[in-house]
């Protein structure tokens, strides 16, 4: 199986993760999201571009992991989620954010499109992943494990297919976005 090929391959797998970033790059240059007047107007609600771009990309992404699983082509390890690791995650995330004005994601493509503000908020993402990281075993047994959510994935919570799950998710987010479009947001 092509799956099992490219498991076993470490340089594959490196230099597809490479593509894949570029391009991941590119296309949030190219939706603006790159752009640090974007983002603070995203977190002051009066830009939703980047709303629409992440919303934009987990349709594709979802219709793309469906397929991809459903012809055999990945298999997905699901790590279990908890209360405390979400809350954890969601105030280092909102933390950089909110300091930085830019996620990991937007840093790296505005640093790529010559935004030198971007690499210092890079180097502290990078510092505090270090951090994060000596810091981890400590959080892991006192914080993180702490609530763990009944189910590892919304179809196995709700008991419907997946498939379900994906199409009712588009439906819902086609309808936020053309919300978005029709209030001029």
């Amino acid at each position: 199986m092509a799956y099992e090929n490219l498991r076993s391959n470490a340089r594959a797998q490196i230099v597809l993760g490479l593509i894949t970033g570029v391009i991941f790059g590119f296309l949030l240059q190219k939706g603006g999201v790159t752009n640090y007047d974007v983002i603070i107007g995203q977190l002051l609600l009066t830009d939703f571009t980047v709303v629409e771009i992440m919303l934009s990309a987990i349709v594709v992404g979802m219709i793309g992991i469906f397929l991809m699983k459903s012809a055999g082509l990945v298999r997905l390890h699901v790590a279990r989620g908890s209360l405390g690791a979400t809350v954890v995650g969601g105030l280092i995330f909102g933390t950089g954010f909110a300091v930085l004005g830019y996620c990991p994601g937007t840093a790296a493509g505005a640093f790529g499109s010559g935004a030198l503000d971007a690499l210092v908020g890079m180097v502290g993402i990078a510092i505090g992943a270090g951090i994060f990281a000596h810091l981890y075993p400590a959080l892991e047994r006192s914080i993180l494990k702490k609530g763990l959510f009944p189910a590892d994935t919304i179809p196995e919570l709700i008991g419907v297919k997946p498939g379900i799950v994906v199409v009712g998710a588009i439906v819902l987010i086609i309808g936020v976005l053309y919300l978005l479009a029709v209030l001029g947001l």
